[in-house]
């Protein structure tokens, strides 16, 4: 199997293009450790497209590919996760998995039990949890980097949804569960992988959202669903549901 990489510059700007680079830390891995020269064949996303790829030229600032034919690949799942912002590294490595598994965005959200230093940090953490979606996208052979928004207001992030079905987490829902509200993005046609927005999923804090935020989403019609008689930490919670909305969605075409 070819090792995969996603472009950082590549022409055409628009469609499908024919030549691309990698640059920064990219280019120096390639130079330095793989030692890689022209002529060599890797895997190549640009602009979204996967192809075969062939080096023209190497450096350790800047490696050059001509690409050729383009190869099958596999859409984003049309979801949305809004994670609130939680603890660094056990959100980080939220964001690892979520990408991983293949979200189509991620926001973070600065709730209102979101702790103080933490939403204070998290502005300067965005360009790290970018950074980590590019890396986890390289490592599962993604052929695309899900969209990291920067930390967001949870009331700005719901008044600017527009995913068709929107999901909210909640621990006083009992019976609504996630599997059954899924379930009826079977007959929405944006529920198609590669549709950016067909499913937007909420996932609060340690504690849990607060009974004004609660109100905000019953305001922006908001489904609140259960994962089980369990208490899950908000990591496991979101990775939880991203693969039981994936296996919902599996069978789209």
């Amino acid at each position: 199997m070819r090792r995969r990489f996603i472009a950082d510059i590549w022409s055409p700007q628009t469609g499908h293009p024919v030549t691309a680079a990698l640059i920064g830390d990219q280019a120096a891995h390639l130079a330095r450790v793989l030692r890689a020269q022209p002529g060599q064949v890797f895997d190549l996303v640009a602009n979204g497209f996967l192809h075969r790829a062939e080096i023209t030229a190497v450096s350790e600032s800047e490696v050059r590919f001509t690409l050729h034919e383009e190869l099958e690949a596999d859409a984003a799942l049309p979801i949305h996760l809004l994670l609130a912002i939680f603890k660094f590294d056990h959100f980080e490595w939220a964001i690892e998995k979520a990408t991983e598994l293949g979200v189509a965005r991620i926001t973070p959200i600065l709730a209102r039990r979101t702790e103080k230093h933490l939403a204070l940090a998290a502005p300067k953490r965005a360009e790290r949890w970018r950074r980590i979606a590019l890396e986890s996208s390289k490592q599962s052979r993604r052929t695309d980097i899900p969209e990291l928004l920067d930390p967001t207001p949870l009331a700005a992030a719901l008044q600017s949804e527009i995913a068709a079905l929107r999901i909210l987490l909640s621990e006083t829902e009992q019976q609504t569960t996630l599997t059954s509200a899924v379930g009826p993005l079977s007959q929405v046609s944006d529920a198609r992988p590669g549709a950016p927005n067909a499913l937007a999923l909420a996932i609060g804090p340690e504690g849990g959202w607060a009974a004004e935020e609660m109100a905000l989403f019953t305001t922006h019609a908001w489904q609140p669903v259960t994962l089980g008689p369990r208490i899950l930490r908000a990591e496991t919670a979101a990775i939880a549901a991203i693969a039981i909305a994936a296996a919902n969605l599996g069978g789209q075409e």
